[in-house]
Parts: structure tokens; sequence; C-alpha cells
């Protein structure tokens, strides 16, 4: 009896720690946000998007999203810039990868990648970051390669 009354002091004195709770198929509230312009056929589109920076946050990235509002994404930068293949294993939503050259314009465009696949996308060519945005967002507004890409990371 002595031993549990020792114990159940000492949990008394130590504060609980806040479980890790996440949310399932909602932004993340933990990710910092940027805005985003994408200059395609002469219009400028803006957007705002997480940036999933460590890497941790993007081997975790878009996935069990349900849900990712119009003119937002997620954008994965690569310091120092490299090639890059992306899956779409536990991703939910459609999606297109964008490319990013280190020159900050489109290098290639993987649309409508296949959710829940886990075929590899490749980036074609090293990239400075990979934008990814609702599946037919690039089409819609008619991106290709070379039209530019404006954004500023977090520091």
């Amino acid at each position: 009896m002595k031993y549990w009354l020792i114990a159940f002091a000492v949990a008394a004195l130590v504060p609980a720690a806040a479980p890790a709770v996440e949310v399932v198929g909602v932004a993340n509230p933990t990710l910092r946000s940027v805005p985003l312009t994408l200059t395609a056929g002469g219009k400028r589109l803006h957007y705002t998007v997480e940036v999933a920076a460590t890497p941790l946050e993007q081997n975790r990235g878009l996935m069990f999203r349900t849900h990712m509002a119009r003119n937002h994404g997620m954008i994965f930068p690569f310091v120092p810039p490299r090639t890059a293949s992306f899956w779409m294993e536990n991703t939910v939503l459609p999606l297109d990868l964008i490319f990013i050259a280190p020159d900050q314009r489109v290098l290639t465009i993987a649309a409508n990648a296949t959710p829940y696949s886990r075929d590899l996308i490749e980036s074609g060519g090293v990239v400075a970051a990979v934008l990814e945005l609702n599946a037919g967002a690039a089409a819609k507004i008619g991106l290709k390669p070379g039209d530019r890409v404006d954004y500023t990371l977090p520091r």
C-alpha cells in the first residue's frame, strides 16, 4: 500500500504531457503557409501553400487529406536542388505535381496523379521544389513548362 501511495503522489505532482492529436483529413496547422503566384498565359494566379520543409513533413505531405481548398497547395523545397520522385501512397486526393527548376520556372508537370498509387513520379531533372495542387488546376490555368512560379520560403 505504501508503494501505491508514493506512485499516486508522484503522478499527481508530475503534469501529464498533452497528447499529440492529429486531425486527419484537414490542413496541418503546424506547417507554415506562404503566398505563391503562378504566371501562365500572361495571367497571374495566386495561391496559399503550406511548406513541407523538414524530411518528416515531406514524407507526410498531403497523405490522408480528404479536402484541399481551391487555390491552396503544398510546396516541398529542396536545399540544395536535386532530382526528385514522388508517389501517391496514402494520398486520398488526386493531385497535379509541378516540378520547379532552380530558376523558379516550371520544369515538368505530372497532371492528375492517381490516389494511392505507388508508381514513382519523376521530376525529369534537377528541381528546387515540387508544388502539389488539386488535380486539374494546371490544365485549368494553362500552366506549362517554362511558366514562372514566384514564392519566398520562410526562414
